[in-house]
């Protein structure tokens, strides 16, 4: 996890006049040490499993903060839980296809997308601060191949599959 990170959430909770606290510190450090989407319950699941105390409403609370303060994205991925993208910070162009079979979630960055918005928002007077794409698509493997490997990961692990 980049140091930085931490370092102006941090510096954010200050201005907002709370207290930095240990637990707060863990929840960033577990967002950040992966580049991975995710659910508040997703999160909270994986903290559990290091500390036994931690509490949802601070792992929910943490999140508002990280999204208020700028560190971390809220994305429309599908689905009717908020998913949340610790990754757009190096990459504000951001990019997602989602395979409406099995719930895989890829990021893609194309300069042709950037171009054609850069543009589309120029000639209609405006000028672009960021971009986000997401397109819901079928998994070629199962169409093709009657099984898709991504599917049954998801079934096995429990993880949820977006509804159609």
């Amino acid at each position: 996890m980049d140091e930085q990170i931490l370092e102006r959430f941090n510096e954010f909770v200050k201005r907002r006049s709370l207290r930095r606290t240990t637990q707060r510190d863990s929840i960033v450090r577990s967002i950040f040490a992966k580049d991975e989407h995710f659910t508040s319950e997703e999160l909270f699941e994986r903290i559990r499993r290091t500390d036994k105390r931690a509490s949802r409403a601070t792992v929910y609370r943490t999140i508002s903060l990280l999204v208020e303060a700028g560190l971390l994205r809220e994305i429309d991925i599908g689905g009717e839980e908020k998913t949340y993208d610790p990754n757009f910070l190096d990459k504000p162009s951001h990019n997602h296809l989602v395979c409406i079979d099995c719930g895989k979630v890829v990021e893609f960055e194309d300069l042709n997308i950037d171009l054609l918005n850069d543009c589309v928002t120029r000639r209609l007077g405006f000028r672009p601060m960021r971009q986000s794409i997401h397109i819901e698509a079928g998994c070629e493997q199962l169409r093709l191949k009657g099984i898709c490997p991504n599917l049954l990961a998801t079934r096995l692990s429990g993880k949820r599959i977006k509804k159609r």
